[in-house]
């Protein structure tokens, strides 16, 4: 699968298999997240490898935050959203946590920092799907809440900024869709005739 096939074919999924992902794959998913770039090469991602009881924690961490907004968390509609949000994380044999740690270097912009993650963040979900894997990106209020800060043990300006939940697919992906690429462009120089720009290739190869 080249890189432009990953980057068309790739969908979020959550429905995926409960078998459990090899080790290997998952070094290889991480790696690729390793090799996104950065601005003054701090390399501020942080990884957690959530699987089996390893999910648990979470669950617990979403239901501290989601007990923030109950009004009557003793209600049993309440007491059945609790275990709904504590069964969150077993969605999937495999949770990756990614977060930022911004660098203290005085030369480094803060918000480059969370780009830099966000990149590492999209390498790992397109590896995963090179890999035949399924996944998903999920954020939320809770991602950003204080008690993912105290589970997963980052600074005050550390921040978890999704979780990448994997796993083998229980059924193909669907086809994509997206807006035509021109809506959303604005050329500042001189707008390249690609077809014409073709032409001229194929020409020289003939004439060469």
């Amino acid at each position: 699968m080249d890189i432009f096939e990953a980057i068309q074919s790739r969908r979020s999924m959550g429905l995926v298999k409960d078998d459990p992902v090899p080790k290997d794959v998952i070094e290889k998913i991480l790696e690729a997240g390793n090799w996104a770039p950065s601005h003054h090469r701090t390399e501020p991602w942080r990884f957690f490898v959530l699987t089996g009881e390893g999910r648990k924690p979470l669950g617990e961490a979403l239901v501290k935050a989601a007990l923030e907004n109950m009004d009557d968390p003793e209600g049993e509609e309440s007491k059945k959203k609790l275990e709904k949000t504590a069964a969150k994380p077993l969605r999937a044999p495999l949770i990756i946590a990614v977060a930022v740690e911004p660098s203290d270097n005085p030369k480094v912009i803060e918000i480059e920092e969370y780009g830099a993650a966000y990149a590492a963040t999209q390498n790992m979900l397109l590896a995963a799907h090179a890999l035949g894997l399924a996944g998903i990106w999920r954020t939320g209020k809770p991602c950003y809440h204080v008690s993912m800060n105290e589970l997963f043990g980052l600074s005050d300006r550390g921040k978890m900024l999704g979780f990448l939940y994997f796993g083998y697919p229980k059924r193909e992906s669907p086809a994509g869709k997206r807006k035509e690429v021109s809506g959303c462009v604005k050329w500042l120089g001189d707008e390249i005739d690609f077809d014409q720009f073709k032409k001229k290739e194929e020409l020289k190869e003939s004439n060469s």
